[in-house]
């Protein structure tokens, strides 16, 4: 096929639907009508031989055709959107829509309530969060950033440590009256312990224990096993066991007393948290603004 400019900026509009979930969201996105943006589609599919989206009342989505070539055309349309900034001077612009994979533990007990304040300072940029089990193919799935804990085996992403986060290890002053305090991270073994799966294994995480130069790994079991930190640490409040969880955004259970640190001398193992991106020469500004500010948010914890 010869080179057809008018497919060129039909992949514009393409993914502006795609982004957009609609006809009427892409208009909004890219300033044309939504007779508009329904002509630029129908062109770009004619120009192809080949229907890419399936059109509903209530719904727009790619078709399998229309999945592959977008994912196809995606890394060229970020490299020349790169390309634009670069060559225009606007790399320091923080503007339009950044697509965010984020740690389930992240988003709710970290930056949930912190948000607002970013929002002020890059008025410009609309922020779209989602949580996957894993990460997966950010250009595929047209995700700028990843935020999350532990390095993923295996990735061909460009990863950024950020931070390495405290593990506590807690309980409620329900569970002790109940229960009775471990005076040792050994005696862990015989309380109920509420366990977290590792998502790259599929199986709980190990409790482990370290001061200075001593480590100790103690088994456990309990009633539960959670994929939701914030469930977890519910339950935990609730005094249905013992949890280990991340250190942050738990200041206010901890000074009112509704959480215990059970054994402050001892600290788990520190988490690294990282921040994944696709192997581009020039990431965009908003995904530097966003990782800055989530280490400005960590850093005052």
């Amino acid at each position: 096929m010869a080179f057809d400019g008018k497919i060129v900026s039909g992949l514009s509009v393409l993914a502006a639907v795609v982004d957009g979930g609609s006809f009427v969201k892409a208009a909004e996105l890219i300033g044309l009508t939504d007779s508009g943006v329904s002509r630029a589609i129908n062109r770009l599919e004619s120009r192809l031989g080949v229907q890419l989206l399936d059109r509903t009342t209530r719904s727009v989505t790619l078709t399998d055709e229309g999945r592959r070539f977008y994912e196809e055309v995606k890394p060229h349309l970020n490299a020349i959107e790169d390309a634009a900034i670069v060559a225009f001077g606007a790399a320091s612009a923080v503007h339009g829509r950044l697509k965010v994979d984020i740690d389930p533990f992240f988003l709710p007990l970290v930056l949930a309530g912190q948000l607002g304040v970013f929002c002020e300072r890059y008025p410009e940029l609309a922020i779209e969060f989602g949580t996957s089990e894993r990460i997966g193919d950010l250009v595929s799935e047209g995700i700028d950033l990843a935020i999350r804990f532990q390095r993923p085996r295996r990735s061909t992403l460009v990863a950024r440590k950020l931070i390495d986060a405290p593990i506590l290890t807690l309980a409620s002053p329900r569970y002790l009256e109940r229960y009775g305090k471990p005076e040792h991270p050994s005696a862990i073994s015989h309380h109920r312990c509420l366990q977290f799966i590792d998502p790259y294994t599929g199986r709980p995480f190990g409790w482990v224990f370290i001061r200075e130069e001593e480590t100790i790994k103690v088994p456990v079991s309990g009633p539960l096993t959670f994929t939701d930190p914030k469930s977890m640490l519910e339950e935990c409040v609730a005094g249905t066991g013992i949890t280990q969880i991340i250190g942050w955004g738990l200041k206010e259970l901890l000074a009112s007393g509704a959480l215990i640190d059970l054994f402050p001398d001892w600290h788990g193992e520190r988490f690294p948290l990282f921040a994944f991106y696709p192997s581009r020469k020039h990431p965009p500004a908003k995904v530097w603004a966003f990782v800055e500010f989530c280490l400005e948010v960590v850093q005052r914890l």
